[in-house]
């Protein structure tokens, strides 16, 4: 080895090209796209030269010293590093070689083995959408989406006003979150993050011993449009989404409850740094006590509790909400009309669908078929 690598330095004129072939029987001569280990020789403003295994020259410059990584910024000469292959001869005769994607690829690789042992990080906010905050991770940008927050800093904006939701969200450009990373993809180049995840273990602590499934009070301290907040200890809130407010319908949650009602509750998830709680769970299931009386082609009396483009929604004596579809209305023979069901007002009605499982009743005021 040491006398081929003599020869092949002694060859002042040779291309890289012929280095390498001469040397071909030693040396693995390297390909595009290959990553190989050289030594810094020389740190210039915008070009650094290595020297590969003794027998060539590589060349970083350009936009190639760009490096996602990190482990490139501060190099000396003497010092070992790794970079890719882009071409195997450029016009001077030299390899050349890039920091830009080797630091791309080891970047993408550290993320990866962030999630994989969840590893709390730092992230800087260094832009707002709608949707929520971009971030960055070393040289990486990321998404942490609104609901990956951690409920201190979730924007609580009555009606759900998305300007508003931005506006709150723009307190935080500048400001450090310490987040786990959820979600990588170095093909799509996307990298979500989450705030909420690092809160788990704290969390379960935190509710001293309380498990899924018992049942706690608590205070509400926000009514949104998709549920309410109730804080369950000094400092923990639970989200109780609309669907696991009551069995029946619910329009808006604030037909529900108001901030500073205290409720009773179930917890059904710790998950994400996020307190499930549902306080319908608590209650006897109408749907299944009511599969023991309605059938399809049974009667049912029930009243009508909202319009909508497609139908009436009624609630019937069982306390089920069911749909009659406006296609089962009854026609008005002269006017050919739809009858018109009164808010509040009872009718009878035919049961058409019954899924108690799927908490699905379609009902029709065609009686006779």
């Amino acid at each position: 080895m040491t006398k081929t690598v003599t020869t092949v330095r002694a060859k002042k004129a040779s291309s890289v090209m012929e280095e390498l072939l001469a040397t071909s029987d030693t040396v693995a001569i390297p390909k595009i796209g290959d990553m190989v280990e050289g030594e810094v020789i020389s740190v210039g403003r915008n070009e650094i030269l290595l020297d590969i295994d003794g027998v060539s020259t590589g060349i970083v410059r350009g936009r190639e010293l760009y490096d996602e990584s990190g482990e490139y910024s501060r190099l000396s000469v003497g010092d070992t590093v790794q970079a890719m292959v882009i071409d195997l001869e450029n016009e001077r005769g030299l390899l050349e070689l890039s920091f830009r994607i080797a630091g791309h690829q080891k970047a993408w690789e550290r993320l990866e083995e962030m999630k994989e042992k969840g590893e709390v990080v730092q992230v800087q906010v260094v832009d707002v959408n709608k949707g929520g905050l971009i971030v960055q991770l070393g040289h990486v940008y990321g998404f942490l989406p609104v609901s990956q927050l951690a409920p201190e800093h979730y924007p609580r904006v009555e009606g759900g006003d998305k300007q508003k939701i931005l506006e709150r969200l723009q307190d935080f450009i500048g400001k450090e979150f310490s987040v786990k990373v959820i979600d990588v993809s170095e093909a799509e180049e996307k990298l979500i993050v989450s705030e909420r995840a690092t809160l788990d273990e704290d969390l379960k602590k935190r509710l001293k011993g309380k498990n899924l499934g018992d049942v706690i009070e608590g205070k509400v301290t926000s009514v949104v449009d998709f549920g309410i907040f109730v804080e369950v200890e000094k400092g923990i809130e639970g989200l109780v989404h609309i669907s696991e407010l009551s069995w029946q319908r619910v329009d808006h949650p604030s037909n529900i409850a108001k901030v500073g009602d205290t409720v009773k509750v179930q917890i059904i998830d710790v998950s994400n740094g996020k307190l499930s709680l549902s306080m319908k769970r608590i209650l006897p299931d109408p749907w299944k006590a009511a599969a023991k009386e309605i059938k399809v082609d049974s009667r049912v009396k029930g009243k009508p509790v909202k319009r909508t483009p497609y139908g009436v929604f009624v609630e019937t004596e069982q306390g089920l909400h069911g749909l009659v579809h406006n296609s089962k209305l009854e026609r008005d023979e002269e006017s050919g009309e739809r009858e018109a069901l009164e808010i509040g007002k009872e009718y009878e009605f035919k049961v058409v669908t019954f899924d108690p499982d799927r908490h699905k009743l379609g009902l029709s005021r065609k009686l006779g078929n």
